[in-house]
């Protein structure tokens, strides 16, 4: 044999060889090293889980009321994956299941549609997870309606019927708190795709407010039976069983009967002012503890019915939700509403002119009009009221004082050349008291306002300047004046600029100034409380079922307001004659705690979806009592109207129904606090609970 052919041999032998070694290397790996892995693997193809919900926490007041519990319930749910090898994809046994349940076919099938499944603009209360997990069509069936589906499995193919705790909202004062507690939802794709939960398909979680914020301590653990069968699904073996462990309950610092006159005041002021002729789309109204943030109330108009998500949403509901002719319900107008603050704003004018160096105790003129370049800025009503104090400026809400003031500081500034060093005396104090950055309460979804000082217009400016420069093409013909030309070639050219007019407007909370309900409230009980900005809390404690405290929230101030004592008293004593002889003296005249407030009337230049001008925001922001402030109380109506005659009036009987006020009288068994605000956790026995009488 030859040299060459021994040596092809070799490399033959050597080539064979690694590769057995490669092969019992890999086999070592899957048999050995990751044997356990695959081992797993597979048994997971096999393996089917079980889920049994655990029962979720309850919500409570802080005496220990439940707002939201759960109650034992029947679900009917349907399984796409076997409808959908029907003829008619089961279209028929819809049919007969939402008959059999007193729902509408159209609605039950929407409601078990994939949203993808259905055309843009007709996805209202589509089903959001997939068609892998049971779609639960109502979560309220009788038992007679479970049995008969159970029963009938031939008629009812596809659709199932078990046990679960179904959500409840006992109304035990007659509340709503839809908006504030929020509710809970089946988990979606999305939900199942977070790497930092870990759900299951058949569980609920929760989808806004509360139940959302807590989600964590009120879902509890979910009860998971594991069983491995075979290929055709039979069960074969037990892998493992764990019992389902109840939520944490919630302790608020809600009082449901606070709740429910605040709920009803609010209702009653939108009323109001439908029958004084305005629009009134929708309302807030909030009642805060100035001493430590707590939210002792928060309501939103309009509402909706907390139990549509438990019952089977139908089309007309889920469309309503978000429905401009409804009033947008879902939107929670007092965290998510944002409105210009009008006269509402001067407190905080009052601390900018304060430290600008204008003596509070002096007195200004208030003319009808103020000319500030080519612009006519007129007082409300274009009433000149002469010479006046500034303490009864504020009680009968002059402008004009408050025009020439902004300007003159704004020319003292630099005008529309701003020089280094500014003092931007409005602004400074604005962002002191917090506008224009949320205020963090525990609900999600807040809006921030807007502050619109020189930073906004530089960063609105650079974000729309190819919009604002390109009038000439977007506009219509008719559009075209030469005022609006000039106007539009104004913002193209430096509509970064803080132009004096800007400057004027904000004074008086309008133009580009937006702010939130809950930002209004917290702005007063800072003015109540001399400066310190508390954080708003709803949220008191998470408790275990057996009455261990998991986690108690405290009091968390996150500023302080530019206040001095000497500004403090004068807003107190300035405000409070709003009540006694200025803007709102018919709404308070003879009651008998002394409320401090401001009315507000702000301009909505913006247009209805029928081409009608918008009405005025209508706002009272206030404290009380004024010797010893406890309480702030905010209502703002949008499209309301007047402030002194539509939230004022509002705000009266809110602290009518906390003081137990009737006429001009005091009865304090019928005060919601008798005895303070509590400080003590209530027991909670939600099983047995019942409403305490005032």
């Amino acid at each position: 044999m030859s040299l060459r052919s021994r040596l092809n041999i070799v490399i033959v032998q050597a080539l064979v060889i690694s590769l057995m070694v490669a092969l019992l290397g890999r086999l070592f790996y899957l048999q050995v090293a990751s044997g356990l892995k695959y081992q797993n693997a597979a048994l997971s193809i096999q393996s089917r889980d079980v889920v049994t919900p655990a029962v979720r926490g309850a919500i409570t007041d802080s005496s220990g009321i439940p707002l939201v519990m759960d109650r034992p319930g029947m679900v009917i749910s349907v399984d796409r994956s076997v409808l959908d090898k029907l003829p008619d994809s089961g279209k028929s046994v819809i049919s007969k299941v939402a008959l059999l349940v007193g729902l509408k076919p159209d609605d039950v099938f929407i409601s078990t549609r994939l949203c993808g499944e259905l055309p843009i603009g007709q996805r209202a209360g589509c089903w959001k997870g997939t068609r892998f997990q049971p779609i639960p069509i109502t979560r309220t069936a009788t038992q007679a309606q479970a049995l008969k589906v159970l029963e009938n499995s031939d008629r009812y193919p596809g659709i199932d019927a078990k046990p679960v705790p179904v959500r409840s909202y006992p109304s035990l004062a007659g509340e709503n708190g839809s908006h504030v507690l929020g509710y809970v939802g089946s988990v979606t794709e999305l939900d199942l795709a977070n790497p930092d939960k870990h759900y299951y398909r058949d569980e609920l979680i929760g989808k806004s407010g509360l139940e959302y914020e807590y989600d964590k301590y009120l879902r509890g653990t979910a009860g998971i039976k594991t069983v491995i069968v075979d290929r055709k699904e039979a069960v074969t073996q037990q892998a493992q069983n764990t019992a389902p462990k109840s939520g944490f309950n919630l302790v608020t610092n809600l009082d449901a009967r606070l709740q429910a006159a605040t709920e009803k005041a609010l209702a009653t002021s939108v009323r109001r002012s439908k029958s004084m002729g305005y629009h009134a789309d929708g309302g807030a109204a909030i009642v805060m503890d100035v001493k430590t943030g707590k939210v002792l109330a928060l309501a939103s108009y309009p509402t909706y019915d907390p139990n549509i998500w438990q019952t089977g949403l139908t089309q007309a509901q889920a469309k309503d939700l978000f429905s401009d002719s409804a009033g947008v319900p879902a939107l929670i107008r007092p965290i998510q509403g944002m409105y210009a603050p009008a006269s509402t704003f001067k407190s905080i004018s009052v601390v900018a002119a304060a430290a600008a160096g204008y003596n509070l105790n002096a007195s200004y003129d208030c003319p009808a009009s103020v000319q500030i370049g080519n612009r006519v800025f007129n007082n409300f009503e274009v009433k000149s009221l002469g010479r006046v104090s500034l303490q009864k400026a504020i009680a009968v809400s002059c402008d004009t004082i408050w025009y020439q003031i902004a300007y003159d500081q704004w020319v003292k500034d630099g005008g529309l050349r701003p020089k280094s060093g500014l003092h931007d005396y409005f602004f400074t104090a604005a962002k002191g008291f917090g506008i224009g950055k949320s205020t963090g309460i525990d609900l999600p979804g807040e809006a921030s306002g807007r502050l619109p000082d020189r930073g906004w217009k530089q960063r609105y400016y650079d974000q729309n300047k190819n919009y604002l420069c390109n009038y000439s093409t977007r506009a219509k013909k008719s559009d075209l004046t030469p005022y609006l030309i000039a106007i539009a070639k104004e913002n193209c050219v430096d509509g970064y600029m803080l132009r004096a007019g800007d400057a004027v407007n904000f004074s008086i909370g309008q133009g580009d100034t937006l702010i939130t309900p809950i930002q209004m409230a917290q702005v007063y009980s800072t003015i109540a409380n001399g400066g310190t900005i508390y954080k708003p809390e709803i949220a008191r404690a998470i408790v275990k079922p057996d009455g261990t405290v998991v986690k108690e929230f405290k009091t968390e101030v996150t500023g302080t307001a530019p206040l001095t004592p000497e500004v403090t008293a004068f807003l107190h004593k300035s405000l409070r004659s709003v009540a006694t002889e200025g803007t709102a003296a018919g709404v308070f005249a003879g009651f008998p705690i002394h409320v401090v407030g401001k009315t507000g009337t702000a301009q909505d230049l913006g247009r209805n979806k029928n081409g009608s001008s918008k009405d005025d925001t209508s706002w009272f922001a206030s404290f009380a009592p004024v010797e010893a402030p406890q309480y702030a109380v905010v209502m703002m109506v949008s499209q309301g109207g007047f402030g002194a005659s539509v939230s004022a009036v509002g705000v009266h009987d809110i602290y009518a129904a906390l003081y137990g006020v009737s006429g001009s009288t005091i009865d304090p068994k019928k005060a919601i606090f008798p005895d303070g605000i509590p400080s003590q956790l209530p027991k909670i026995d939600v099983k047995n609970a019942k409403l305490a009488k005032p």
